[in-house]
Parts: structure tokens; C-alpha cells; sequence
């Protein structure tokens, strides 16, 4: 990764249209490779994402067991029959909360010694209190270095059985997630129950998804869920195109006013809960074509401001308030409370630096109020190393003078071509 410090975004006058690829998803990504890893045999995942987060979580596989090559766009995992080598290594997952979460659960499966967990400072201060319980409760060893709840910690073999868990649902759906992924591997199998409203579904949505591609079915309960005892089969997996890394270039039309955005291999019907864009750019008056291949989203005008529930949602927050702050009036963002708790503080983040623009901002506990505006002022951006930050204020500097992303390396998290990207929306407009 080269280190650039600052980029700064040159404003687009003459924008007709863009038509581009994006990377594969990064939450089905992760998902698969946890599936295959657990699997027995060699699974083929096509056309992974191997950005920063994949890839982490990738080498702690490879510390605990798993072989993994890649050939073109086809990476073949030979899985470890659901016993995770523990050989006293330390892993590093960086900012991946979701890789780390998964990783915890995988590993209390292990067999050996242990293995030590940790990352960036951002990680060691995101709470995985409710997972550990859960697992601890399962008879997993785990040990906080540190400060209870918290990374870095140790996962010793322990003797993990099935049984029945409960889980608050306004935290994390990655403890869900996380659960559900072992629970074919424990003995009885084992029921998730939730506490509550589950915030963000359509990410559990995705995970039952993949593992039924994996050949292990989830049942639905009221309030839960059910895993039987079994095992992942070898099989091939393709990764769809990312909704959320999409999320940028389909808003340039409403960003700009004009023009229309054509992503060739986007699934309108995914599992992924960020094809909610779709409906939210509707609601702010664009026309949306859905084609065999792809989809292309149109506009002419202003943006209108709406009210938006994120609560399935969470990663298109920062897409969602740029967009507000182009709308002609205000608009209100909310569902998301545990957007305190990414990769930074995402709802305090996004309003302090909607302010630098002369952006008129409220923050709500679990969201926030955008009043929209014609016009920015020149901005240095504060990234805060979160990668959906830099993303969405470089789409808003399309139309803003003198907007200059700081830390712009932070997007290689999920989607290392991004600036190459962007660039390519220039050329097909120069």
C-alpha cells in the first residue's frame, strides 16, 4: 500500500454518464471464506474480494490450519473439518470487526494450545462483550488481555457444546453471524435466541445464505434461530458484486444533478442489504432500471430530502447523509445507534465534517439531521481511517470546491480500486 496523505477532489462540470464494475461484496467474502475454512476438502471461492479485511482474516485462517491458493480470479480453500489448528501464534486482523468477530467464534472450535487475537487500537475498543459470553457459555476458553469485552485476547481449546444462547439484537448482528457459523459444529447443534429487535437483519440474512450454499440449512424461529449439528460440504461459491462499495458511483447522478450511472454486475435481487440504495434513491426522485446484467440509476435535477431507517442498513449511512446534504431540504437518517461503534464513531464523524462544508447538522442518538445546501465550502476531510468515510465525501467533491480527503489509503479496507475508479468516471467525461 503506497502512503498518500491527502487526494484532492477535482469538482466534475460536464458529467453525462459512467459506466463501471465494481469489486465483489466484502461481508459474502468473509462469509465464505469462514464456510470453507471449516469445511473438509477444497472449496473454490470465485471472484473473492481480497481487500485489506479479506485478507486478514484470511492469513488467520491460513495460522490455524487452512491452505489456501489463489489462481486468477479463483481462490481454492482446503478446509480444516471443523478443527481450527491452535499452535501459539498471534493473529492481526487490523480494523476488521467483522473478520475478528467470526474469527473468535471460529477459533473456540480449535484444538492445540491457543491462538492470540488482536489488532489496530480502533479494534482493541470495540466491544465483543456479548459474543464472549455467548461462547463462554458454550464452554469456549477465552481470555481478555487487557480489559474485559475487549481485544486483544486468547483462545485456548475448550470443549465447545451446543445448546441454547441468547444474544441482545441491538448491538451487533456480527455476534449472530458469528454464532450461527459454528453452530453446525457443535454437538446438538444450537439455538440463537434474540433479545429484542435485531438491528440489522439483512446482514444475519446474508449468513444463512451462505451457509446454505454450504449445505447447512438455518431454521427460522420467532425470536431466533436453529442450527443442527453437521458440516460444511467442499463446493464452489461465486461473490456477487459489492451493494455497498456500488453505493458511491450510483449517487453521482444525484450528487451532480444530472446524468445517469450504469454498475454492470449488480444484483438488484441480492442478499445484501445495502440493494436498499435502490429504494432510497427513489424516494429522492431518480429513475431506476433494473437490467439483466446490472443496474442503472438516472437523474435530473435536485435531490429531494427524506427520511431514511438504516436499522438493516447501517454501511450506507455515510452514502445517505452526502446525498441529504445535496437534497433540497431536510432530511433524517436513524435505525442505526451501533454506527457509534465502526471503525469510528460514524454518526459523530459524518456530522463533524458535514459542518466544515457549512453543512447544517443535528446528531440523533441513533442517526442523524441533514439540512441539504446548493453549495460547500472548501474542506479538508478528516478520514478517521474508516474507509466508507473517504469513499462518500470523494463522491461529494465531485460538486465541491476544494474538498481534499486526508489518509485516501484508508478505502484499500474494501475497495482498493477505488481512486482508479473515479478516475475512469473523469475519462468517460473529459
Amino acid at each position: 500500500m503506497s502512503l498518500v496523505l491527502e487526494k484532492e477532489i477535482r469538482p466534475l462540470k460536464h458529467f453525462k454518464g459512467a459506466r463501471l464494475r465494481v469489486p465483489s461484496s466484502k461481508s459474502l467474502t468473509q462469509r465464505a471464506l469462514i464456510c470453507s475454512a471449516l469445511a473438509d476438502g477444497k472449496s473454490r471461492i470465485i471472484n473473492p474480494l481480497l481487500s485489506e479485511d479479506p485478507r486478514l482474516l484470511l492469513s488467520a485462517l491460513e495460522a490455524t490450519g487452512v491452505k489456501a491458493t489463489f489462481s486468477e480470479n479463483n481462490l481454492i480453500i482446503e478446509g480444516v473439518a471443523g478443527k481450527p489448528n491452535l499452535s501459539g501464534k498471534k493473529v492481526y486482523l487490523g480494523n476488521n470487526g467483522t473478520g475478528t468477530r467470526f474469527f473468535i467464534a471460529y477459533a473456540s472450535l480449535g484444538r492445540g494450545s491457543f491462538v492470540e487475537v488482536f489488532g489496530k487500537e480502533r479494534l482493541h475498543e470495540r466491544p465483543v462483550a456479548p459474543l464472549l459470553s455467548a461462547l463462554r457459555s458454550l464452554s469456549a476458553n477465552i481470555e481478555c488481555l487487557e480489559r474485559e469485552g475487549y481485544l486483544p485476547l486468547r483462545i485456548y481449546e475448550g470443549k465447545l457444546k451446543g445448546g441454547k444462547v441468547r444474544l441482545p439484537g441491538n448491538v451487533s448482528s456480527q455476534f449472530i453471524s458469528a454464532l450461527l457459523l459454528i453452530g453446525p459444529y457443535l454437538s446438538g447443534g444450537l439455538t440463537v435466541e434474540v433479545e429484542g429487535e435485531l438491528l440489522s437483519a439483512g446482514y444475519v440474512e446474508m449468513t444463512i445464505e451462505v451457509m446454505k450454499h454450504f449445505g447447512v440449512d438455518v431454521e427460522r424461529l420467532i425470536g431466533g434461530f436453529r442450527v443442527k449439528e453437521g458440516f460444511y460440504k467442499a463446493t464452489e461459491y461465486e461473490v456477487p458484486a459489492d451493494a455497498s462499495s456500488s453505493s458511491y458511483f450510483l449517487s453521482i447522478p444525484l450528487i451532480l444533478g444530472k446524468g445517469e450511472v450504469y454498475i454492470e454486475n449488480y444484483s438488484a435481487t441480492s442478499s445484501q442489504p445495502d440493494v436498499a440504495l435502490l429504494t432510497f434513491l427513489k424516494e429522492m426522485g431518480a429513475k431506476i432500471e433494473v437490467l439483466p446484467l446490472g443496474v442503472k440509476v438516472a437523474f435530473e435535477g435536485r435531490p429531494k430530502a427524506c427520511e431514511f431507517n438504516i436499522s438493516d442498513c447501517p454501511d450506507l449511512f455515510p452514502t445517505l447523509c452526502v446525498l441529504l446534504a445535496c437534497a433540497e431540504g431536510k432530511g433524517i437518517i436513524r435505525g442505526a445507534p451501533h454506527l457509534r461503534y465502526k471503525e469510528t464513531d460514524r454518526i459523530r464523524a459524518m456530522a463533524t465534517e458535514l459542518k466544515k462544508l457549512g453543512v447544517e447538522v443535528e446528531e440523533l442518538p441513533d442517526g442523524i439531521v441533514i439540512e441539504g445546501r446548493e453549495d460547500f465550502k472548501p474542506a479538508r476531510i478528516n478520514t478517521y481511517d474508516d474507509h466508507r468515510i473517504a469513499m462518500s465525501f470523494a463522491i461529494l467533491g465531485l460538486r465541491s470546491v476544494g474538498l481534499i480527503i486526508e489518509n485516501p489509503t484508508c478505502v484499500e479496507k474494501s475497495y482498493p480500486e477505488f481512486w482508479e475508479h473515479l478516475e475512469s468516471v473523469y475519462a468517460q467525461n473529459s
